[in-house]
Order: C-alpha cells, then structure tokens, then sequence
C-alpha cells in the first residue's frame, strides 16, 4: 500500500528533512508541504491525504488548532521541539510524537507505525499508545493519561481488554491489548513469556523451572514461550 503524506511546517527547512526521509521509505508518497496550515486544511480535502507530518508551533494556526478545524479526516504524526505538548498530542489520538532533531530512524519508526494503523481498521474502544520516548510511555487509565518510566515497569499481565502494568510502588490498569503495548516496548529489555504476562529482564531476580521470580510475584513461562526465553537467558 501506499500511504499519501503531507507535510506541514512553518519552516522550509524543517519541510525539506521531512521530505527526504518520507522518499526513503517505500511506501510513503509525499503528495505535497506547505508553510501554511490554513492552506494545509485545504490541501487535505482535496488531495485525500492519509497521513501529516504536521508542527505544533506555527504563526498563524497552531498544529493543536489544526487539529481541531480539520477533524479527524486523516492521521497525524506531531513534528515538534518541545516535549511539553506531547500529552494534548496523546489526547487528539495522534499516531506518534516527533520531537526534533529527529533522527531517520525516528521516523522510520512512527511511519510503520501509521502504516500498521492506517493499513486496518482501528479498534473500537481502545486507543493505541503513543511512543513519547525510549524511556517511558503515557497509558490511558479511566480517568487520566498516566506518564510510566520503563525502568519502573516489573512485569506486565494481560486482563481480556485490559492490561495490568506493575511497577514496584504501584499497579496502572490501562483499556488496551497486550499485543499493542507489546509493541510499544523496546525488545532487548522486555519479553512475552506466557500468553498473559510479559517480564522486563532486568527485574528478574530468579528462574526456578518454568517460573520467573520478580520481586514478591512469581511469573509462569508458558509452553510456547519457554524456548525462546530460555534462549535469551543463556546468551545472557
């Protein structure tokens, strides 16, 4: 599939790094940018856009405003300096959170993560992650958005819809699968061990035959997990 992308941002530099990172990846068709968001409300109705790059601090319309005046006619990937608007970002169901300098492999990154959504039907009721930084996410809880450093996160359980994410101080419940945030997490420090429960490594404190020691919670290691596990514990 091809994924049709608009870029938009005040400066034209900012446009022209975006520009050549969206050419480098197959499946992005960079269909037009612009300096203006007001011309970027009418690029979208009649282009059929599927995906902007769009900056949070413009002059004469902020990428928040934007947000607002075109509706939800298109996905969006927030492109910004400042990490102080990443939780409005989260809460306009954007896919990701650039923040800038980004890296290619930043966004090579947010770009399989549009395609993944865009290519099938969202699910109706659960809302995905956003991927903010390699050190935390935020998860929606059922009255706030909650901020979870990684390095705190024990193990995590999977509850039908929901998921349970234990750290050492408290438990967050969270309206998501445990494939979803299975895929927010970096794969060297976590890993899925039995269909319910995936384990941050480096919390493990014991492995006694199929059971995983964490702090005061012991953790089984399912059937289908155990040789992939064991696999990661012996080349460690």
């Amino acid at each position: 599939m091809s994924i049709r992308c608009l870029i938009i941002d005040d400066k034209p530099l900012a446009i022209d790094i975006l520009a050549d990172y969206t050419r480098k990846v197959s499946f992005l068709e960079l269909v037009g940018s612009t300096t203006n968001p007001i011309e970027g409300v009418s690029i979208i109705r009649e282009k059929n856009i599927d995906l902007i790059f769009l900056d949070i601090q413009m002059p004469e319309l902020t990428g928040l405003q934007f947000m607002k005046i075109a509706g939800k006619q298109c996905k969006v990937i927030l492109t910004t300096a400042y990490s102080k608007y990443a939780l409005d970002g989260f809460e306009h169901d954007v896919i990701d959170y650039l923040l800038k300098p980004i890296a290619f492999d930043r966004f090579y990154r947010a770009a399989e993560k549009a395609k993944q959504i865009i290519s099938k039907p969202a699910d109706k009721g659960i809302q995905p992650n956003i991927e903010i930084s390699p050190e935390y996410l935020f998860v929606k809880t059922e009255h706030r958005i909650q901020k979870v450093n990684l390095k705190d996160i024990l193990f995590i359980e999977g509850l039908q819809n929901y998921i349970s994410i234990q750290t050492p101080n408290e438990r967050v419940l969270s309206l998501q699968t445990l494939k979803k945030i299975e895929e927010s997490l970096p794969l060297k420090d976590f890993m899925r061990v039995h269909k319910s429960y995936i384990v941050a490594l480096r919390h493990i404190s014991a492995i006694e035959r199929s059971r995983i020691f964490i702090e005061d919670s012991v953790i089984p290691v399912g059937d289908n997990y155990r040789e992939g596990f064991y696999g990661i514990v012996d080349k460690g």
